[in-house]
């Protein structure tokens, strides 16, 4: 076990599946399995159109989104595969981001930046390298900053007692 880890991942932030055909995905998740959307955004810079969905709600509620390329041929091809990646809150970014690259893990080009949500992002690439030798063994993994209200909330959770203490 790795001691003296700057951050905490808090939880799941979102979860991102790709297609080639939005509608289907559409169909599943919100009129089959009645997710709720909430937004839209476009990025050719990233290729992709995505409907911004939620599960739950409050500050604990789960992002899910549904994703196809706007150009099928070009890259990034967010459908391939499938499940596209993995968002997960983290309460300090920053220091992740440094404590996790001197621990040798790799990063997507971009740095931090601001996501389709507006929370600050940057990626953990599926592979490691040379460089960088640590990777996400196979997934892209999103971290999140947390905003002050998903930290107090995990924090919360933390501090009730458990179904079992009952």
């Amino acid at each position: 076990m790795i001691k003296n880890r700057p951050f905490e991942i808090l939880g799941i932030q979102q979860i991102a599946v790709g297609s080639a055909d939005k509608q289907q995905l559409k169909h599943f998740w919100i009129d089959v399995m009645g997710l709720r959307m909430v937004g839209n955004f476009q990025s050719e810079k990233e290729n992709v159109d995505e409907d911004i969905c939620e599960i739950g709600a409050g500050p604990l509620k789960v992002e899910m989104d549904l994703m196809q390329p706007l150009n099928q041929e070009a890259k990034p091809k967010v459908h391939e595969p499938p499940l596209n990646h993995i968002g997960l809150w983290v309460d300090d970014l920053t220091n992740a981001v440094k404590w996790l690259e001197e621990a040798g893990v790799r990063f997507t080009p971009g740095g931090i930046r601001k996501g389709a949500s507006g929370f600050d992002v940057c990626f953990i690439h599926p592979k490691g390298n040379d460089s960088f030798p640590i990777g996400a063994c196979g997934v892209l993994v999103e971290l999140v900053q947390a905003p002050p209200d998903v930290i107090s909330a995990f924090a919360e959770q933390k501090t009730r007692p458990s179904q079992e203490d009952c």
